[in-house]
């Protein structure tokens, strides 16, 4: 039997300063079995965070004392928290914060208001990725391959297939396409797909990003949702939880 800590047991840093969304994270993460430590201050929650080194933290973005985003560079900084994932939980009007933050770390984001069922969600597939856990629905056969949901993406042939059926992506809709799969779930901003997935020498300025991507919706078959729009962010690979 694996004696790897189940998901459920883990310990969880919430950071917010407001108390009915504090209480209902806390709640709702107690009731799956998480152990959960609060803070409702910034300089509070990045101390409570460096003495307890949790296994994921909820970090609001706009806080008293010290707001999410010098949080997150702290802990992402180096030394013993820098491991640590965060989700950032946002007001749809903070959307560039959580650009700026995902570019320097934070792992996801939950906005405000959000759905119970969805912060667990997010919550155990940043855990799993976290833990090199297989998603279910997932697998990797080698390093350079990739299947999900009838999705085969075999990145030594260059070769793109869906339910047997080849698609013929263009170079850049591919290295798209293989980046977002190799970190399913995982929120990333345009400018991070230009620097990670798209060629040098290819010239993509960041809106140009969205027709890539809607090229390879068509190509796939738009009733088939692999990469999901996060609106006002980016883009991520469906995360099969």
């Amino acid at each position: 039997m694996s004696s790897e800590q189940p998901i459920s047991q883990k310990h969880i840093v919430i950071v917010e300063d407001e108390p009915d969304i504090l209480e209902i994270l806390s709640y709702n993460l107690k009731r799956e079995g998480f152990t959960v430590s609060c803070a409702a201050e910034g300089v509070e929650g990045l101390g409570l965070i460096k003495q307890s080194l949790p296994d994921l933290v909820l970090l609001d973005l706009m806080l008293p004392g010290m707001d999410g985003l010098d949080i997150c560079r702290a802990l992402k900084s180096g030394g013993a928290t820098a491991h640590i994932p965060i989700i950032m939980v946002s007001a749809k009007g903070e959307e560039s914060d959580v650009v700026l933050g995902l570019g320097i770390g934070a792992d996801d984001y939950v906005p405000k208001p959000f759905s119970p069922k969805e912060l667990i969600a997010r919550v155990q597939a940043v855990l799993r990725r976290t833990a090199d856990a297989p998603v279910s629905g997932l697998s990797q056969a080698n390093s350079n391959a990739i299947a999900a949901n009838g999705l085969l993406i075999d990145i030594d042939k260059h070769q793109v297939s869906f339910l047997g059926q080849p698609i013929k992506l263009t170079a850049t809709q591919f290295r798209l396409l293989y980046h977002l799969a190799c970190h399913p779930g995982r929120v990333f901003s345009r400018e991070q797909l230009l620097d990670h997935a798209v060629s040098d020498g290819v010239v993509v300025v960041d809106r140009n990003i969205d027709v890539h991507i809607r090229g390879i919706r068509k190509k796939i078959g738009d009733e088939h949702v692999f990469i999901e729009t996060v609106r006002g962010v980016g883009y991520r690979f469906k995360d099969l939880y």
